[in-house]
């Protein structure tokens, strides 16, 4: 085989002669381009000047044809190209030109969407001040996965990143291949077989992914980026998960949660040991650094200092963000007889029970759910009984007294909330709606009710598979009008499409309640959102709406100083087992009022406090 190796003929004058290694004589340009006419003299049998041999494999070719169309058009004084065409060409070439290397340059690649300036800024400093390792902690509904797109975009276009695997609860998976792809174009796929972790970027499922034989192909893989969603679920390093993430090896890598702690600052160490070992020191020394209590904090001035280079956290009460505004509506409703009935008789039992517990705090606790239950459902508190009755000792006083209310439930023929809800959806005009209730029970009765009202209902719950709460959601987008959904419904899904709740069951955490309303408020919402709470009157339900809305207004604070007032009031005891607390030692509703009064004055001192922190 031979290659040709082609040099232009006419070379400037400017061009120093070549020294012939073997003879030391010197060719000037000139008489190259002699050896070249004579050597050429024999023409090939294609018609054009034979090659000059310089190798037995290589030939030394000459093209002057880009010389001669020149002096052809010198001659006849064109045809030149278009000047406005050059310009043209040249203003294109000045546009692609990178005029700042901390630039983002992905930014032109997304025709569908503008990223807002705090989501720019975010990925800005996640690429240039934290190396592509980061916690995203922004709260709910600013825009954690554009962030975590806009960072992936940007290592795309640079070439610094060509295998990524994405972690996120099984009802995400699709949301995020969506996401991915319409927003940024970028080639992401969902796990569905084995064949698939092969593709460039796969969105999996965390309990999927950490199953065998999935976990060790992936632990055999390198990763240019991991990036895992609602990271808060990573907090316990003796889990599986924590231990999964640990060990897969990668470059690049983002943790994304709303809430970085819960219930320990632990909890906070771990997932930062897990981004950056070693960022917080060892966990003995951070204990004795900045561990005050489980939940207080010391020196927090440092500690800020050391979480600011690895975790960015953007509130709503920071500004430059607009969101349609929110209107709640509490939607008192009186029980009839028979429920009523019912209620009362599962509140006497309660009492009952309390006295015969001798203080056994765990035990008396789980009855206050018996109460929230009769506020729900027969439904709900029909199979508690029954499974309670079980459980009591034969000779138990308690055995009968159980059944008993099992007896009153036979009595309550309808359920005056699920009449209140089905009022509330014919007034909205065909418009989407969300019914959040907590329990499983409920959920199902009211997926009944509706249907035997001609109004199309999907569940939404945590028990279903990845696929199937994917079909829900495609449902509920495109055809049915109401989605029944469990508290698994608060977490993750985007339902922008919709902008009504109805909270049949109302939590006693203030941050569930947010969550639930994040869902749909959030960046893309163009309509205003409005909420409607069902509550009981007579009831503890009654009690518990008074104290979030009347009391603390807490449907028209920001999140963000919600958050950070009920993580203050958690230090000394969990938010819902204090109010559990207040309803079992409470002697009666008027007792229970003034305690939740005192608790809702404590909330407010609390957010005085905040703002005067905030302003100095």
């Amino acid at each position: 085989m031979r290659f040709s190796h082609y040099l232009p003929a006419g070379m400037p004058s400017g061009v120093p002669a070549a020294t012939d290694q073997a003879t030391g004589t010197k060719d000037t340009p000139s008489s190259i381009v002699e050896d070249e006419t004579q050597l050429s003299s024999t023409p090939s049998s294609t018609g054009e000047p034979a090659p000059r041999l310089i190798h037995p494999l290589v030939e030394l070719r000459f093209d002057r044809t880009v010389f001669e169309e020149m002096e052809r058009r010198i001659e006849r004084n064109g045809p030149w190209d278009d000047w406005t065409m050059y310009r043209l060409a040249l203003e294109a070439e000045e546009a692609n030109l990178v005029g700042d290397f901390h630039e983002l340059q992905c930014t032109r690649l997304l025709p569908s969407f503008t990223p807002l300036p705090h989501q720019i800024e975010t990925a800005r400093r996640v690429l240039h001040e934290m190396r592509g390792r980061a916690i995203l902690a922004d709260e709910v509904g600013l825009g954690k996965t554009i962030e975590a797109g806009l960072i992936l975009k940007e290592y795309w276009v640079r070439g610094l990143v060509r295998k990524v695997l994405i972690l996120v609860p099984a009802s995400l998976v699709l949301q995020w291949v969506r996401e991915l792809g319409n927003k940024f174009d970028l080639p992401a796929v969902p796990q569905k077989k084995e064949y698939s972790w092969a593709s460039d970027i796969v969105v999996a499922s965390m309990d999927t992914a950490k199953r065998e034989p999935h976990r060790q192909l992936l632990l055999d893989n390198e990763y240019d980026m991991v990036i895992v969603d609602e990271a808060h679920k990573l907090k316990n390093k003796r889990t599986g998960n924590y231990r999964f993430v640990t060990e897969l090896r990668k470059k690049y890598c983002l943790l994304l949660t709303a809430t970085p702690v819960q219930n320990d600052l632990s909890e906070l160490y771990n997932l930062i040991t897990l981004l950056k070992p070693g960022q917080l020191g060892a966990e003995g020394d951070f204990t004795a650094n900045h561990v005050a209590d489980r939940r207080v904090a010391k020196n927090e001035v440092k500690l800020q200092e050391n979480l600011g280079q690895v975790m960015i956290r953007n509130r709503r009460s920071d500004g430059g963000v607009e969101f349609t505004r929110r209107f709640v509506t509490n939607v008192p409703l009186s029980l009839s007889d028979e429920e009523m009935a019912l209620y009362n008789g599962v509140t006497d039992y309660v009492r009952q029970h309390v006295k015969a517990e001798n203080g056994d705090i765990a035990s008396m606790l789980s009855l206050v759910t018996l109460q929230r239950e009769v506020c729900s459902s027969r439904d709900a508190v029909f199979l508690t009984l029954v499974n309670l009755f079980k459980k009591t000792p034969e000779d138990s006083p308690l055995r009968a007294r159980i059944w008993e209310l099992v007896e009153l439930i036979k009595n309550i023929k309808a359920n005056t909330k699920a009449e209140k809800t089905i009022e509330l959806i014919q007034t909205m005009d065909d418009n989407k709606a969300i019914v959040f209730t907590e329990y499983r029970q409920t959920q199902n009765y009211l997926l009944r009710f509706f249907k035997e009202h001609g109004i199309q209902a999907v569940p939404y719950r945590g028990g279903m598979n990845r696929g199937k709460k994917d079909w829900m959601m495609d449902l509920f987008r495109r055809r049915a009008q109401v989605l029944v959904a469990t508290e698994a419904g608060g977490e993750g899904i985007n339902l922008q499409f919709c902008h009504n709740i109805i909270n049949f069951d109302l939590p006693w955490n203030p941050m569930r309640v947010e969550q639930r309303i994040g869902r749909v408020h959030r960046l893309g919402q163009t309509e205003d959102v409005k909420i409607y709470n069902l509550c009981t009157i007579g009831t503890i339900e009654e009690h518990i709406v008074h104290l979030l809305h009347e009391k603390i207004n807490m449907f028209e604070m920001v999140i963000g100083e919600l958050d950070d007032i009920v993580q203050k009031i958690d230090k000394e005891e969990p938010w819902e087992r204090r109010l559990a607390k207040m309803v079992l030692e409470s002697a009666d509703g008027e007792d229970l009022r003034r305690r939740l009064d005192g608790l809702a004055d404590t909330v407010l001192k609390q957010r005085d406090q905040t703002h005067r922190e905030t302003t100095e």
